[in-house]
């Protein structure tokens, strides 16, 4: 069953068994018995399975980006709640839809290891947006070294993802608060501001 709309069932079935199986484990054929479209239609679309990885990944690295903004946009000016909206946008994420393999450019970066893959461009866009926007957001918080902060809670964030991924193999239900260690980190970095009417001895207190 070919016609409008066969491209986006193309990607929800390459999504959706790249999650269950992996993307070595997935065959072009299974692709097509579950988006019931015919041979010519992928390779009209994608040219192939590399490519179709690449565009199933394009499209998740967007999905995921437009997400964290509409997170961002109800953080509104607040530099904290900003700096650990990534934590937020993961678990909105996961009340969508929950991923059998965990995240799926960690999956792919074991199993797409080619350098001339198009997928390559996918998986860099990925940590080039948490690398960037993570230290951004540490910056804007004022703590005294960015860098520092923002690796810590891309580490938190990784480590979130691993705890998932653990999760779902053993079929606990439970999640680990991370959010609650990266506001411990964030308050390690951020000196509290100024108390108002505090005065130091040079000002006549005592």
């Amino acid at each position: 069953m070919d016609g409008p709309g066969a491209r986006e069932r193309l990607l929800d079935a390459a999504e959706e068994l790249f999650s269950e199986r992996g993307i070595a484990a997935t065959g072009v054929d299974a692709v097509l018995k579950r988006a019931r479209v015919a041979p010519a239609t992928l390779y009209a679309h994608f040219g192939g399975k590399d490519h179709l990885v690449a565009a199933s990944l394009q499209r998740r690295h967007e999905r995921w980006r437009a997400l964290w903004d509409e997170v961002l946009l109800r953080c509104g000016d607040d530099p904290a709640a900003r700096a650990l909206s990534v934590f937020d946008a993961l678990d909105e994420l996961h009340r969508r839809e929950e991923a059998a393999r965990g995240c799926a450019f960690l999956a792919a970066a074991v199993e797409v290891v080619d350098p001339g893959h198009p997928a390559r461009e996918w998986l860099a866009a990925d940590t080039r947006l948490l690398d960037e926007r993570l230290r951004d957001l540490a910056a804007a918080t004022g703590a005294a070294d960015p860098d520092a902060l923002a690796t810590e809670l891309l580490l938190l964030y990784d480590g979130a993802l691993a705890a998932r991924a653990r999760r779902a193999i053993t079929g606990t239900r439970e999640k680990p608060e991370v959010k609650a260690v990266a506001r411990a980190a964030l308050t390690r970095h951020v000196p509290p501001p100024p108390q108002v009417g505090a005065r130091t001895l040079s000002e006549g207190g005592r």
